[in-house]
């Protein structure tokens, strides 16, 4: 039986680059079994004490820590060392490396990447775009987006969409229904980034029938029915065909592969 692990991660700031990161290094092991807690803004020894201290109360603790500040960084270092706490830091060697590499000397500064630049600016109005174009709403406004999402129903469009909002793409997605046409702008625009998504059949079927459930709706049986899902998913691969649209095959596809195909295609199409 494997021992469980009790994972700590300290962060400085949001925590959310820290979170990915031990998200990635979890998927790697199949059988590491863990309870994890998190503590985001840690800026002084005071609240390092508090951890350590729990740490000591427990069995098998792991600390990984993003913390920028090197005194702060070294302190928690030497406090679980001491302790014999294993203990990681995830971004001091990177940064080190860097500064080095670059001839420069890091600033050091908590939630530095959180700043309110253009860039993050310009994340918020692809959200907004986003939220405001979602499910087909307001197709007039195709020439202001970065990508269209096209699919039938539960083909992952409306998370992808938000996915790559979050990343600063305004992104439109549309549902593919029976006999609705597809907007003429986009069937004029060849320079607009259009991107088709599918998936198997009996998938879609699975899922429509899961929602069906939560929804408590009974009276859409063609909705699941798999001879019409099938028929669905094969006029979309025509229309995408036909149009010479890129497609991506979203059925075992996590909405994070699926923007990252996308941005991808984006990018391709960009330095044409």
């Amino acid at each position: 039986m494997n021992e469980k692990y009790n994972v700590f991660l300290i962060s400085d700031s949001t925590g959310e680059t820290l979170d990915r990161i031990f998200l990635s290094i979890k998927s790697q092991f199949s059988s590491f079994d863990c309870e994890k807690k998190d503590f985001v803004f840690v800026r002084t020894e005071q609240q390092i004490d508090r951890i350590i201290n729990e740490c000591k109360s427990i069995k098998n603790p792991i600390i990984l820590y993003t913390i920028v500040e090197t005194k702060l960084a070294k302190y928690i270092l030497n406090e679980s060392q001491k302790n014999d706490i294993a203990c990681y830091g995830v971004l001091g060697s990177l940064i080190l490396n860097f500064s080095k590499l670059l001839n420069q000397k890091a600033i050091h500064k908590p939630s530095a990447q959180h700043v309110l630049n253009d860039e993050y600016y310009k994340r918020i109005e692809a959200i907004q775009f986003t939220m405001n174009h979602d499910d087909g709403k307001k197709i007039g406004d195709i020439e202001q987006s970065d990508i269209v999402l096209l699919g039938v129903s539960r083909t992952s469009k409306t998370p992808t969409s938000i996915y790559l909002a979050n990343k600063g793409y305004k992104t439109i997605n549309i549902p593919l229904i029976q006999d609705q046409e597809i907007p003429v702008t986009l069937l004029q625009n060849k320079k607009k980034c259009v991107i088709g998504l599918y998936a198997d059949p009996q998938r879609l079927s699975d899922i429509r029938r899961n929602r069906v459930a939560f929804m408590s709706e009974n009276k859409i049986s063609s909705y699941v029915d798999i001879d019409f899902i099938k028929k669905e998913v094969e006029n979309s691969k025509k229309l995408f065909q036909k149009n010479n649209w890129p497609t991506i095959d979203v059925t075992r596809k996590s909405v994070e592969e699926t923007a990252a195909s996308i941005i991808r295609i984006f990018d391709i199409k960009k330095q044409k």
